[in-house]
């Protein structure tokens, strides 16, 4: 008969669980300062132009060197989480993230607010990776951590809503503070990460090699391909060779990758079919997210003359998955199961999608109204529970990999689909400038979302089984 608890135990117990509560703050924080940070610099992009006087070609760079440093090293990173310490990378990388923020707030020259940007992309591969797998290895599998995940993913989506109106209010004041804003931020996360987020035990010394070949080959493959998709409007002959030369690089990844003794990543996680579902899924979601909310940007400040704080105020009802995600989320996914849950929100985003297209020269505010808000409740559904997805079942030395895996496919899934909605919108725009044309070109650019979310739909239909609906447990609070 095992006696009862000691008065030391339950305090043990109880510490335990405010530092994960406090571990989850932390997390919450830096997903958060990643996507506000993003958000930020899209609203201030034309401030950015004018004062440093930047052609549209620099001006792309801007984002395009973010992208590139973020999907470009996210699996590196997430295996350098596993392999040198989860600890040591996320706060190692916040502070090159403070830095180089700072750093681009203070730039005046456009080569250097590039390199600021990229250097940025980069610790946020390295970070982000980094505290996903904190979280699901500081908060046991099962319904306490899967509510910690819908927090963690409510707040990251959030963020990016958010950041919309943060960065028309800062970029009235000054647009250098789009940058100084989230120096200030990340340092207040790191002065509370350093006592909070555990030491984990020291990684066996022969497993702390790292494929290098693994790592240049499937880095080369990424920044190939976003290469490609951004030069697709231009020179098609440079597409396909930048293409080719993406797949080349591919192909020798993979090779690497099944010969290598320590592999970036272990081709056998791929036999996860949950896993590989959440990865696609994601894309596409986020693809089509991305490329919706670049086409309504343009068609609300460009055809309709929106400023951009109208423009931020006009997208804020998206940030709804703020309040839904740890919410209402937790209990349909304790009831309905993660697939469900996704499936459901996937078919309300295409029905927002839909009810976009008939867009015309005058519509009012409130017929834009239901797409941001179903898009919103969407997010909720999809966002958080692909997170539990794409990690669960994985284990613990793996959980690092699993996160850069699903947050490369976040990233690139928004570079494509700005790609594709670029691609459409100036082949249906043609040569005209008129606002017919440009009608016509922000109305078939609005297709690819829509396509984008109906194959996500087909791919997660594909893992939805038939069980018995069982009552929902109890989820205890973090």
């Amino acid at each position: 008969m095992s006696s009862p608890p000691t008065v030391q135990q339950s305090s043990d117990a109880q510490r335990v669980d405010a530092r994960a509560r406090g571990v989850l703050v932390v997390m919450c924080g830096a997903i958060f300062l990643e996507g506000i940070d993003v958000a930020m610099l899209n609203v201030a992009l034309p401030a950015i132009r004018a004062d440093l006087g930047l052609s549209t070609g620099e001006l792309q760079w801007v984002m395009s060197a973010y992208v590139l440093g973020y999907g470009g090293f996210m699996l590196l990173g997430g295996r350098a989480a596993d392999l040198y310490g989860r600890r040591r990378m996320f706060l190692g990388w916040l502070l090159v993230f403070l830095l180089f923020s700072g750093l681009g707030g203070i730039a005046t020259e456009s080569w250097l607010l590039v390199l600021a940007r990229f250097v940025t992309g980069v610790a946020a591969a390295f970070m982000t990776p980094a505290g996903l797998s904190i979280i699901t290895t500081s908060i046991p599998e099962g319904p306490q951590r899967n509510r910690a995940l819908l927090v963690y993913a409510g707040i990251a989506s959030g963020g990016y809503s958010l950041g919309l109106v943060a960065g028309g209010l800062l970029t009235a004041i000054a647009w250098r503070w789009v940058f100084f804003a989230p120096v200030l931020f990340a340092l207040v996360l790191l002065v509370a990460a350093v006592p909070l987020v555990p030491r984990s035990p020291r990684p066996d010394p022969a497993g702390r090699s790292v494929d290098l070949a693994g790592a240049v080959t499937v880095t080369a493959a990424l920044l190939l391909l976003v290469l490609a998709v951004e030069r697709a409007h231009t020179s098609a002959g440079q597409t396909i060779g930048t293409l080719a030369a993406s797949l080349i690089f591919l192909g020798a990844f993979l090779l690497t990758e099944s010969r290598s003794r320590t592999p970036l990543v272990r081709l056998g996680i791929l036999r996860s079919g949950a896993l590989v579902r959440a990865n696609l899924t994601g894309l596409l979601f986020l693809a089509a997210f991305f490329g919706f909310q670049f086409v309504a940007v343009l068609y609300l400040q460009e055809l309709r003359g929106w400023s951009t704080l109208e423009t931020s105020f006009a997208l804020l009802a998206v940030s709804v998955d703020v309040v839904l995600a740890p919410i209402l989320t937790p209990r349909l996914v304790a009831r309905y199961g993660t697939p469900r849950v996704v499936l459901g929100g996937l078919l309300l985003a295409a029905v927002a999608y839909a009810l976009f297209l008939p867009i015309g020269p005058d519509t009012g505010y409130p017929a834009m109204f239901p797409t941001v808000i179903i898009l919103g409740v969407a997010f909720a559904l999809v966002y958080g529970p692909l997170t539990i997805g794409a990690t669960d079942g994985i284990g613990e030395r793996e959980q690092g990999l699993a996160g850069g895996l699903l947050y490369t496919s976040f990233q690139f899934g928004a570079a494509l689909g700005l790609a594709a909605v670029t691609a459409v919108n100036v082949a249906a725009t043609g040569a005209g400038g008129t606002p017919d044309a440009m009608l016509d070109g922000y109305r078939a650019a609005l297709l690819v979302p829509l396509a984008a979310v109906l194959v996500a739909v087909v791919v997660t239909a594909s893992g939805v089984r038939r069980r018995p609906v069982r009552p929902a447990r109890s989820t205890p609070p973090i």
